[in-house]
């Protein structure tokens, strides 16, 4: 560890902070209908998609009705990028000859993209076409985010509105998330991209002349545009297998760290956006210092643990002073890599300038905690906030059960059939995760039936356990992210890590609008003597044990038998 490396994670902190305020005011004028600086030139698009899609800007939605609606969108924007896949052969912009996608590999990669998850069991550079990438993969990239963003809006609603049976419009919201939000800031930042050295081009590949005289092909394509909004949106899914490890998709130290701020950007300034809509900015500043905690803390040690001694190297008698380099890029160093690793699962993005795979295991166990505690530090754009405030819930009842009193959050009485629907909400993603785990480590002969024996972990022992249990994990927080050492592209983990996918999104979403619909209709309450604040650092510390308890009984008998396993065994030495 150096005193530069510090430096390093705390100017990407203090980065992030200078853009809350911003970022939350703009985006609260932007759901409140109100004018900003782009109205002028966006106005007359925003009414020509509603008026051709008979949608009225006046005309809200019950939590059932926006549920609904988003569902249906969905099945649709499936059904779009399945065929998009199982067609690529006969569709344009196919100048590499790639062939159909296949049927199993075509379900995970639609649900992956639909739910915002970006797991990618294929190479994208081996695999899609130039018009699979972009009409396909990127198109469900802004639209997936924009879903987090409109949902965490219509929770929000739900505190600031009283007695109000109405939270929103799910058609205006997405129509709003895209057109103000991600695709102003992808086009500017896709341009920075390209004067980093990001390829944006149509061709299929480069040719270059190697040191030795040969002829080597690199690929190309429309990167630029795709990891703008990979990053922005939270998705992850690269357009090259290496994702931003690959200097096409990650050229420079700059852009390294302008795309780590851009994966924080949007999610920590929803923060403030909570705080203006419910008229209190302080509570937005408390949920973001809980989150701060929690990132910290993981980034702090990630850092570290990989800037400590290899013990592979001791074993071999190496200096291991260097720390853990194995799989990561020399540009970016352990620092950026271990910053990078904590801030992609932090935030459900997913995205690795690093392999997640050849960290230390109490290295790679940080990652896959940050995930399996429903990815709420920041998290996904929207969908971290609603998931942060499903905790909030818990944690007030936790409070209220201490003091003998009903529990009230940001001036809503919270009862019995809101804390039911939060258990529901927040259980169905260590669920996913530990039964599609289960199933993979206790059924092998399943698995070989399925797949041939073709595909599984590589490795055998606690490390081989770790790769499945991150995959589900990742899969069902809708990261993305992989213990690059699982080959999953095969009908048995195609299909259970899209189910884990479709569990983990829409298992949390809908007891959350039906809590939302709930809270809309209480009347606001306002402060009284025995209101336990929820702005100051007693419900922060309370809203961090709660998730920190929450997260530790889940998963600690799995961790145990994982990464723990995997870290005695080395400073043992009975993995050489």
């Amino acid at each position: 560890m150096t005193v530069l490396g510090w430096l390093q994670i705390a100017l990407f902190v203090a980065v992030v902070l200078v853009l809350v305020r911003p970022f939350g005011g703009y985006m609260t004028r932007v759901f409140s209908g109100d004018k900003v600086w782009l109205s002028p030139l966006l106005r007359p698009v925003e009414s020509g998609f509603y008026a051709l899609a008979g949608v009225d800007v006046e005309k809200e939605q019950g939590w059932k009705g926006y549920a609904i609606a988003m569902l249906a969108f969905h099945v649709a924007g499936f059904l779009l990028l399945y065929a998009i896949l199982r067609l690529q052969s006969v569709l344009p912009l196919n100048p590499q000859g790639f062939g159909a996608v296949s049927d199993h590999l075509a379900f995970s990669t639609a649900v992956s993209f639909i739910t915002n998850t970006n797991w990618q069991s294929y190479g994208g550079e081996t695999t899609l076409s130039h018009f699979s990438q972009m009409a396909g993969l990127a198109v469900q990239n802004f639209l997936s985010a924009a879903t987090g963003i409109a949902l965490a809006i219509a929770f929000i609603r739900a505190f600031a509105r009283s007695r109000a049976d109405r939270i929103g419009n799910f058609w205006v919201d997405i129509t709003r998330a895209n057109l103000y939000i991600l695709l102003p800031l992808a086009v500017v930042f896709a341009l920075f991209l390209v004067w980093q050295g990001i390829p944006q081009t149509l061709d299929a590949r480069a040719v270059a002349a190697t040191l030795e005289g040969n002829e080597q092909n690199l690929a190309l394509g429309p990167v630029a545009s795709q990891v703008a909004i990979k990053m922005l949106g939270t998705n992850g899914g690269g357009f090259f297998n290496a994702n931003a490890a690959q200097p096409f998709e990650n050229p420079t130290a700059l852009s390294n760290f302008i795309q780590m701020v851009s994966i924080f950007a949007i999610g920590a300034a929803l923060t403030n956006t909570l705080g203006r809509m419910v008229g209190d900015e302080r509570q937005g500043w408390a949920i973001l210092a809980a989150m701060g905690v929690l990132f910290i803390a993981g980034a702090g040690l990630t850092y570290a643990i990989e800037a400590g001694a290899n013990p592979a190297l001791v074993h071999a008698g190496v200096d291991p002073s260097g720390g853990n380099m194995e799989g990561k890029e020399v540009r970016f160093g352990i620092v950026n890599s271990a910053l990078f690793a904590v801030i992609t699962t932090a935030a459900s993005c997913g995205a690795v300038n690093a392999m997640h795979d050849s960290f230390l295991p109490l290295g790679g166990l940080i990652p896959l905690f940050n995930m399996q505690l429903g990815e709420i530090i920041v998290g996904g754009v929207g969908a971290g906030l609603y998931g942060f405030l499903l905790y909030a819930i818990l944690a007030v009842f936790v409070a209220g059960l201490m003091v003998g009193r009903t529990p009230e959050y940001l001036g809503k009485k919270i009862e019995g059939r809101e804390v039911k629907l939060t258990m529901l909400a927040l259980l169905c993603v260590p669920f996913a995760i530990l039964l599609f785990t289960a199933i993979a480590a206790a059924m092998p002969d399943l698995r070989t039936a399925m797949d041939g024996g073709t595909a599984g972990p590589q490795d055998a022992g606690p490390h081989g356990f770790t790769e499945m249990l991150y995959a589900y994990s990742s899969a069902a927080a809708n990261n993305g992210s992989a213990f690059a050492g699982l080959t999953a592209n095969s009908p048995f983990w195609n299909l259970t890590l899209g189910l884990a996918m479709l569990i983990g999104r829409f298992a949390m979403i809908v007891p959350m609008l039906a809590i939302a619909g709930a809270l809309a209709a209480k009347p606001k309450v306002a402060p009284s003597a025995g209101t336990f604040p929820t702005h100051g650092p007693l419900f922060i510390g309370l809203a961090i044990g709660v998730i920190l308890i929450m997260g530790g009984l889940t998963f600690f008998p799995a961790l145990t038998l994982g990464p723990i396993a995997e870290h005695f065994a080395m400073q043992a030495g009975d993995l050489y």
